[in-house]
C-alpha cells in the first residue's frame, strides 16, 4: 500500500483478522437491508468501501458466499475463532471492498455518506445527512 493521506485498521473481536486501508473511502453505506439485519444481528449493517488496491488482509478467514440482489454474489469474510465479519466483496462491484465500520479501532470519524435499502429500514432509525461535512 503506497503513501495515501489517511490510513485505517481495522480487526475481528479476537484480533486474528485484520484488514488495513490506505486513503479515503469510497464511500460509507448504511444498509437496511434484511441480509445486513440478520448478519449484524443488528437494524443495519454499516460497510466503508474502499478501493480493493487500498486494502491488505492478515490473518486466515472463512467465508461465506450467498446471491446479493443483483442475482450475483457476495463474499463475506468473517474470523473463523470470533465469528465476526471483518469485510466482504460484492460480484458486481469487483473493485471495491467493504470493512464492517465496527472493526475499526476509531470508527468516530467514519459517518455514512448514504442510507440504502430504505424500504426495510426499521422506522425508529433516523439518519440526519445534514449535520455531515
Amino acid at each position: 500500500m503506497g503513501g495515501a493521506r489517511n490510513a485505517a485498521s481495522g480487526n475481528c473481536s479476537c484480533g486474528e483478522l485484520s484488514i488495513a486501508a490506505d486513503g479515503e473511502p469510497v464511500k460509507i453505506s448504511a444498509c437496511h437491508c434484511r441480509a445486513c439485519q440478520r448478519r449484524t444481528g443488528s437494524a443495519f449493517g454499516v460497510a466503508v468501501f474502499f478501493h480493493a488496491d487500498q486494502t491488505e488482509t492478515s490473518g486466515v478467514s472463512t467465508s461465506y458466499i450467498r446471491s446479493g440482489d443483483s442475482g450475483k454474489s457476495v463474499e463475506f469474510r468473517f474470523c473463523p475463532s470470533c465469528g465476526s465479519t471483518v469485510f466482504w466483496m460484492a460480484e458486481f462491484r469487483k473493485e471495491l471492498v467493504a470493512v464492517s465500520l465496527g472493526c475499526f479501532a476509531d470508527p468516530s470519524s467514519l459517518a455514512p455518506t448514504q442510507s440504502v435499502y430504505e424500504e426495510s429500514r426499521l422506522e425508529w432509525v433516523v439518519f440526519d445527512f445534514t449535520k455531515l461535512t
